[in-house]
């Protein structure tokens, strides 16, 4: 099975184009920078990241170019593809991307529209306990470790 599941950061805004023939589609490419968890670099103790290629299609393109910006926090999800090329030099040239079946929002509406480059919310724009999603679930701040929750 070839399943991927990413949360992280875009790192720049997404670059749209249009492919050419009878039915034009949008085809968006972004990267990903996904924070590699409990891996801390030698030298001053930052957070270390992996930089993910993803590429959406048709609609999803057209909604990551409306809606998606550099430093937004997202979720996506889909398979990851590998393929190669022989470039200009003539250097086969080695590729891996995630191609998304799905991707949304990552954080609050009001987390997003007050964010600066990769800073996360302050711990006052996190929704407290007793905020609950329209749908009966709460919310769960940014910070809480797995080992405080009731399920693996």
């Amino acid at each position: 099975m070839n399943r991927v599941i990413l949360m992280g950061r875009l790192t720049r805004d997404p670059e749209v184009r249009y492919s050419q023939g009878e039915r034009s589609m949008a085809i968006a490419r972004y990267t990903l920078a996904v924070d590699r968890r409990g891996r801390r670099s030698q030298d001053n103790g930052e957070q270390t990241a992996d930089f993910i290629p993803c590429v959406a299609f048709d609609r999803a393109a057209e909604f990551a170019e409306k809606y998606f910006r550099q430093g937004m926090r997202v979720l996506v999800s889909g398979r990851i593809q590998t393929g190669s090329y022989v470039n200009k030099d003539g250097q086969r040239v080695y590729t891996t991307e995630v191609i998304l079946d799905d991707q949304e929002f990552a954080d609050s509406k009001g987390a997003a529209s007050d964010m600066s480059g990769y800073q996360r919310p302050a711990p006052a724009e996190r929704p407290t306990p007793a905020s609950a999603i329209g749908d009966g679930f709460m919310n769960i701040p940014d910070g809480v470790e797995d080992e405080g929750l009731p399920f693996n």
